[in-house]
C-alpha cells in the first residue's frame, strides 16, 4: 500500500476507531497540522483535545473507508461510520495534503448523515470501489474540472452537462436524486436553481475516480448558506457514469483556519 495512504488510514482506524488518539496522530502527523475539520484546533494537541472526549463519549465506533486513493502529495478517503451501534450513521469525505516524509500535514473534511435509501435503491456510499484506467487521471480530472465550471458554478449553464455526463448509465447516491442524467439536469436547470458552485478548492483523482471540495452556496430564498462541498466522481470512457456526494455548512467562527 502507498505509504501516504497508509499513514492516513491509520489516523483514521488506529487514532479513531481504535481510540488511540494520541498516539496515532503523533505517529502519522508531520512537523504541522493544520486542521480545517469543524471544531478540531490545528495540530496534534488539537487532534487529541478533540478526539479523546469522542472516544470516551462513543464507546462503540465502527468505521469503514469505503474508497481511498493518491493523487501525489494528497490522499482523499471515502469512509462510513457507525456510532454507538446505529445511534449515529455518518458519511466522512476526507482530503489530506502529505510532506516528502509521507506524514499528514493538512486536513479538510465534510461530514454529512448516511442514508440507506435513494430514490434508485442505493444508499450514500455503496457503489463501485475498483480503481482502473490509471492512464486516464489526468483525463479524467480535466473532464470534472470542466463539468464543474460549466455547468454546475454560477454562471454555468446545465445544457453542457450531457458533455460530462454520461445519458446512458449516471449512478446518483444522493439521497434526493434518482439515478440518470436527466433527473440531475432537470434540477439543475431550474430557474433560480438554489445550489451554485463558487470556486474548487481541491480537486485530487486516480484512474476513473476524482474527487472534488468546492465552496457553494444554497439560496432558495429562505436559507442563504455557505457550504464545503465534497462530490466523487466515477468516470468510463470520458463520461461520468457515478456520482456520490457530501455537504456540511461553512460555520462563522470556528478553531481553526476555517473549511478551506
Amino acid at each position: 500500500m502507498n505509504q501516504k495512504l497508509a499513514n492516513a488510514k491509520a489516523l483514521y482506524l488506529e487514532g479513531i476507531r481504535d481510540g488511540n488518539a494520541r498516539e496515532a496522530v503523533t505517529k502519522y502527523t508531520g512537523s504541522r497540522y493544520t486542521q480545517h475539520s469543524t471544531g478540531v484546533r490545528d495540530g496534534v494537541e488539537g487532534f487529541v483535545e478533540f478526539f479523546e472526549p469522542f472516544i470516551k463519549r462513543n464507546p462503540s465506533r465502527d468505521i469503514q473507508i469505503v474508497r481511498s486513493f493518491v493523487d501525489g502529495q494528497y490522499v482523499f478517503i471515502h469512509a462510513y461510520q457507525d456510532i454507538n451501534n446505529g445511534e449515529a450513521k455518518w458519511v466522512t469525505t476526507d482530503f489530506f495534503d502529505t510532506d516528502s516524509n509521507d506524514k499528514i500535514i493538512e486536513h479538510w473534511d465534510v461530514i454529512a448523515a448516511y442514508s440507506d435509501t435513494t430514490p434508485s435503491g442505493h444508499t450514500t456510499v455503496d457503489g463501485e470501489t475498483a480503481i482502473k484506467d490509471l492512464d486516464k487521471t489526468e483525463e479524467n480530472k480535466a473532464i470534472v474540472r470542466q463539468l464543474i465550471k460549466d455547468g454546475l458554478m454560477r454562471g454555468g449553464n446545465p445544457v453542457n452537462l450531457p458533455k460530462y455526463i454520461s445519458s446512458e448509465k449516471y449512478i446518483q447516491h444522493n439521497k434526493d436524486v434518482a439515478d440518470g442524467l436527466e433527473n440531475f439536469q432537470k434540477l439543475a436547470s431550474m430557474p433560480n436553481r438554489p445550489l451554485n458552485y463558487e470556486e474548487i478548492v481541491l480537486l485530487v483523482g486516480q484512474g476513473n475516480f476524482v474527487a472534488t471540495l468546492c465552496k457553494s452556496n444554497w439560496n432558495d430564498g429562505k436559507v442563504n448558506q455557505d457550504n464545503a462541498q465534497v462530490d466523487i466522481f466515477r468516470l468510463e470512457d470520458g463520461k461520468v457514469v457515478e456520482h456520490w456526494d457530501n455537504i456540511e455548512p461553512v460555520p462563522e467562527n470556528d478553531v481553526n483556519s476555517g473549511k478551506f
